[in-house]
C-alpha cells in the first residue's frame, strides 16, 4: 500500500512540552498537537519507518543521517530548563537513509552521509507527539543550503518510491514563519498568504501545481510570510514525493497570529 507524503507544522520550540509536569500545552497549541497526534492513525497502514526533512538542517549537498541511535539536538533558546532534558528514544533508520541516498544518486543528485547528526527540534518535537512510544525508526534528510525550490521538488520526486516501501515521507516546517511578526495584526496578511499558498499546493493539475509552488515568491505576501525560506522548503520535498496524486490541506489553524496549514500528498 502506498503511503502519502506529508508537510506538517512543527510548532515553536518545545511548545507542546512546556509543562514540567507533563500536562497539556497552552490552549493555542492544542489543535496542532491533536493534528500531530492523529497522523499515524490517519494513514492507510502504519509505516515501517519515517524519512523526515526538517527546516532546521541545511547542508551544501543533501545529507542523510545514518546513525543507529541519534540523540536530541536542543537547538532552541530561552525555554524552561526542563525542555532541555526531554527524551525521545526512537531508533535511527540507517538502511532507509542509505536507500534514500541510492535513489537520489540514481536521479543525479550529489549526496553525503552523516552518522553523528542528532535530531533537531524540527524532528523530535513533532515526532514526540506523533509517535509518543518512539517505536518507528526515523531517518533525517537535510535541505540543500541554496534552498532552491525546484531542486527540492526534484529531490522529493526521486524519493517517491519509498512510499511504496512502507516509508512515510514527512516535511517538517511551518507554512508561515516570520518571527518578527506576531499577534492579531498579522492575521489578515497571514490569511491572504495562506489562501494563496493553499490554492497553489492543492491545484488539481500536477504540472501547474509544481510550477506555482516552485514560484512561491510570486504569491501575495510571500517574503513577509518567509523572510528566509528554510521552513517552507520541506513542503517542496513532500510535494515532489507526492507525485501526480491528489493534494489536500488537512490542517489549518491560527497560532501567534499566524495562519498555519498542513498538507497531504498522494
Amino acid at each position: 500500500m502506498t503511503l502519502p507524503a506529508l508537510f506538517v507544522p512543527h510548532g515553536g520550540g518545545p511548545c507542546f512540552f512546556m509543562d514540567p509536569a507533563g500536562g497539556p500545552p497552552e490552549p493555542m497549541w492544542r489543535p496542532m498537537q491533536a493534528y500531530l497526534a492523529g497522523l499515524i492513525d490517519s494513514l492507510p497502514e502504519r509505516p515501517r519507518a519515517i524519512l523526515i526533512v526538517s527546516g532546521h538542517w541545511e547542508t551544501s549537498v543533501p545529507t542523510v543521517q545514518t546513525g543507529d541511535r541519534p540523540g536530541l539536538l536542543f537547538d532552541y533558546y530561552g525555554f524552561p530548563e526542563h525542555t532541555y532534558h526531554l527524551r525521545w528514544d526512537a531508533p535511527g533508520a540507517p538502511a532507509v537513509a542509505r536507500r534514500a541516498a541510492t535513489l537520489l544518486r540514481a536521479a543525479g543528485h550529489e549526496i553525503a552521509e552523516d552518522a553523528s547528526r542528532d535530531w533537531d527540534h524540527g524532528v523530535f518535537v513533532p515526532m514526540k507527539v506523533a509517535v509518543p512510544d518512539a517505536d518507528i525508526p526515523v531517518a533525517q534528510l537535510s535541505l540543500r543550503a541554496d534552498l532552491d525550490p525546484a531542486a527540492h521538488i526534484a529531490i522529493g520526486r526521486a524519493l517517491a518510491p519509498l512510499r511504496d516501501e512502507g516509508v512515510l515521507i514527512v516535511g517538517s516546517g511551518m507554512s508561515f514563519h516570520n518571527l518578527r511578526a506576531r499577534g492579531p495584526a498579522v492575521t489578515p496578511v497571514a490569511a491572504q498568504w495562506d489562501a494563496a499558498l493553499t490554492a497553489a499546493v492543492t491545484d488539481p493539475d500536477p504540472a501547474r501545481r509544481t510550477a506555482r509552488v516552485a514560484g512561491w515568491e510570486t504569491l501575495p505576501h510571500a517574503r513577509f510570510a518567509h523572510p528566509e525560506a528554510e521552513h517552507l522548503l520541506p513542503l517542496m520535498v513532500a510535494l515532489g514525493a507526492g507525485g501526480d496524486g491528489p493534494a489536500v490541506c488537512d490542517y489549518r489553524d491560527t497560532v501567534l497570529g499566524w495562519v498555519v496549514s498542513g498538507y497531504r500528498f498522494g
